[in-house]
């Protein structure tokens, strides 16, 4: 989980950041295909600062673009009330350029700058499809968030964060032919923040009809997280899942019975469970399960459900404003 913090590094590179460049500043430029370039503008911008687009132009002019392999979007200006769109077009705009471009991150921003939620997003597929080549795209907000199902054939990763995605754009994404896609992260979150999609919505995924190249899937952050695992439990495409993700949601022993009693787990290398609401008891059963067969079980961040009387209880994602 990164939201905390800026991305350190980013499609296997360290990132730079670009805005500390100025020319008073003096600092060494790097190889340009060395570094992941974060690009960033305040979001509570200031008369007197570099907004995002004056700032992609003169990493234009400065930096031999034609070499750079990944670049970091981080924040924009009023990000809580103008959209991602006007960045997408500016990238789609330089694709002549930015030649060796394999991979995008849009929105690195942390709490202090705008929060999950709030950040404004757009329609994403045009800068995917400007990109013929981009093997990794990482998106961060899912308000305004638009992913319309496309074709691509060399994205290899893609990872959705959010405290609450649509339905429609995660039957979008789901629905989309992505040949080469090996790893899908998506931050399903809660239906407080637009997080409205259920289980059924990942039918195409998890049948195994979609993404023929897919090892690693993370299916996170979610409020209906013990559906989820219900249904990954009984998915026809778990068994070439490597590393499965089920972390940061409201997983409760129900989720995790379900997924011990459905298909044999032990062909995983990874399974992340992390930020959950299991028992001792059925934390010890997880591990007694996969343990023994090698599978590195992450149940870190136990949670207690917080106790609202009434026999009600209170469950929360790891991310949600």
């Amino acid at each position: 989980m990164t939201v905390g913090h800026y991305l350190e590094e980013f499609h296997g590179l360290p990132v730079f950041h670009f805005q500390d460049t100025d020319s008073d500043t003096r600092v060494e430029l790097p190889d340009a295909a060395a570094v992941a370039w974060r690009l960033s503008s305040p979001t509570y911008c200031e008369d007197d600062d570099e907004q995002w687009g004056a700032q992609f132009e003169r990493f234009l002019k400065t930096v031999d673009v034609g070499r750079v392999r990944a670049l970091v979007v981080g924040g924009w200006d009023e990000a809580y009330e103008n959209s991602s769109a006007d960045i997408v077009t500016a990238l789609i705009a330089a694709n002549n350029r930015l030649t060796s471009l394999e991979a995008v991150f849009l929105g690195d921003m942390a709490g202090e700058d705008c929060e999950i939620s709030w950040i404004i997003q757009s329609d994403v597929t045009p800068l995917l499809a400007a990109y013929p080549a981009l093997r990794e795209f990482g998106v961060r907000g899912g308000s305004e968030l638009a992913f319309p199902s496309i074709r691509h054939t060399g994205l290899e990763r893609l990872v959705v964060e959010t405290g609450g995605l649509g339905a429609e754009v995660v039957r979008g994404i789901v629905g989309s032919d992505l040949p080469a896609l090996e790893n899908l992260e998506l931050w399903l979150g809660t239906d407080e923040y637009g997080g409205d999609s259920t289980a059924d919505d990942l039918a195409p995924l998890l049948s195994g009809a979609a993404f023929p190249a897919l090892r690693s899937l993370g299916l996170c952050n979610s409020v209906i997280q013990d559906a989820v695992a219900a249904a990954v439990a009984g998915a026809p495409v778990l068994a070439r899942i490597e590393r499965l993700d089920l972390s940061m949601g409201v997983l409760t022993d129900e989720g995790a019975a379900a997924l011990l009693d459905g298909q044999p787990l032990t062909h995983l290398s990874h399974l992340d469970l992390s930020h959950h609401y299991l028992s001792e008891a059925m934390r010890e059963r997880v591990l007694a399960a996969l343990a023994p067969h090698g599978v590195a079980v992450d149940l870190d961040d136990a949670q207690e459900a917080d106790d609202e009387g009434d026999g009600r209880v209170w469950r929360y994602v790891a991310v949600a404003e």
